[in-house]
């Protein structure tokens, strides 16, 4: 096996571009907050690059993608990175270092429980959101990025399409979210007080930063400096421009006013939803993903209002409704043309795919809400899960951190 050198610096641009959609993220979540809780929101994700790193490399990686045990879970052969060395792994990546691929899988772990805090930002104790961070990362997310992505794993054996994450990353954060939305509850004053976002312009810069590193977040998924990365990177730019539009549309004619906050919201949502597509769809098929995810997820935004819950940031109606239209989006329109590790959709002839999609999205839905559900449940037994009624009012930044987002 030999490095090539092509391979490796794409993917390392790829990790570095990963890497900065979690602070990202932060400014994304952060804008949409009231201004007395932006710098817990922005804590929330920063601190999970430390947290899910330590994680990681302690057992998470050989976890995840360790010598199978029963189709369900990785061994402990690299526990500590014992063995990660910098020779190619040919079970993964046969072209660059095994330590590399690790560092690239590293990112998504990081980003994808962050995800989960929109759904319950400006009222969680700061002090159990680290252990929720350590005991998901282990609970849900190891054993899902195994049984979609290690060798061995049951659902990748069953055949299952995800190029980048949308069961893994997506599926898992959002139905987590809505656990989290439903133990923990709604804000004091939800929903009789208005919670507008407190700076939009923080917001957008999040945003841009996401679509930015998305490249990588999907691109980077071919593992090579290829063309399946330029396709991934074509059909990515693609499903996010198209929903941006498609959620204003949507939105201009149901609420008589175009936003930015839909603009942005939209953009993600496109992403999110081309994700486990983007390296098995044609370009066409991207822009079809596109616009439905926007107009779908501004739809699944909608659902907190009809059913009750206190999704703060949309992370349900955008990652847990965009994630499985992903996934089921990929069962239509994967074809073998674009890639040929792949396989083709229901519209390319094979009518199974859908239902392997179908079925993985299913039990990653649950799977994630019910481990999480459990979760939150046995910590607020133990630690408590919301902050006081007091600290709330007075704000997250002062009650938790003693110190403030704004000196005006």
């Amino acid at each position: 096996m030999t490095i090539n050198t092509g391979d490796t610096a794409w993917l390392l641009i790829s990790t570095a571009l990963v890497m900065i959609m979690t602070p990202g993220l932060a400014l994304f979540y952060g804008g949409m907050v009231r201004k007395k809780n932006v710098l817990n929101t922005l804590l929330l994700s920063f601190i999970a690059i430390g947290v899910v790193t330590i994680q990681w490399v302690l057992f998470g990686y050989s976890l995840a993608f360790g010598k199978d045990v029963g189709g369900i879970i990785g061994d402990l052969s690299w526990i500590g990175l014992n063995g990660v060395g910098l020779e190619p792994n040919p079970d993964y990546a046969a072209t660059v270092p095994h330590q590399l691929f690790m560092a690239f899988q590293l990112m998504f772990a990081i980003i994808t429980p962050a995800l989960i805090t929109g759904a319950f930002a400006e009222r969680f104790k700061f002090s159990t959101y680290l252990v929720f961070l350590f005991l998901w990362s282990t609970l849900v997310y190891a054993p899902l990025a195994h049984w979609v992505w290690g060798v061995g794993g049951w659902m990748r054996r069953m055949g299952a399409l995800d190029f980048a994450g949308g069961l893994v990353v997506h599926i898992s954060s959002g139905f987590s979210a809505l656990a989290a939305a439903l133990v923990v509850g709604k804000r004091f004053g939800h929903p009789h007080e208005p919670m507008p976002p407190h700076n939009l312009t923080m917001t957008l810069l999040g945003a841009a930063l996401l679509w930015f590193g998305w490249f990588g977040f999907n691109g980077g998924s071919a593992l090579a400096s290829s063309g399946l990365a330029a396709s991934a990177f074509v059909t990515t730019h693609i499903a996010a421009a198209s929903a941006a539009v498609s959620w204003l549309v949507v939105e201009w004619i149901v609420r008589k006013k175009p936003t930015l906050l839909g603009a942005a919201s939209g953009c993600v949502a496109g992403l999110v939803a081309i994700t486990p597509a983007s390296g098995f769809v044609t370009p066409l098929a991207a822009l079809l993903i596109g616009l439905a995810a926007g107009a779908v997820c501004y739809g699944g935004v909608t659902l907190k209002n009809f059913f009750g819950y206190d999704d703060s940031l949309d992370a349900v109606g955008v990652h847990g409704v965009g994630g499985t239209l992903g996934a089921l989006a990929t069962g239509l329109f994967a074809t073998q043309v674009v890639n040929p590790a792949g396989s083709n959709g229901l519209f390319y002839g094979n009518p199974s795919l859908l239902g392997v999609q179908a079925l993985s999205a299913g039990v990653a839905i649950l799977y994630s809400f019910v481990v999480t559900w459990v979760l939150l449940k046995v910590l607020d037994k133990v630690m408590g899960v919301r902050v006081d009624v007091a600290d709330e009012i007075d704000g997250l930044d002062v009650s938790q951190h003693g110190e403030s987002g704004y000196s005006l």
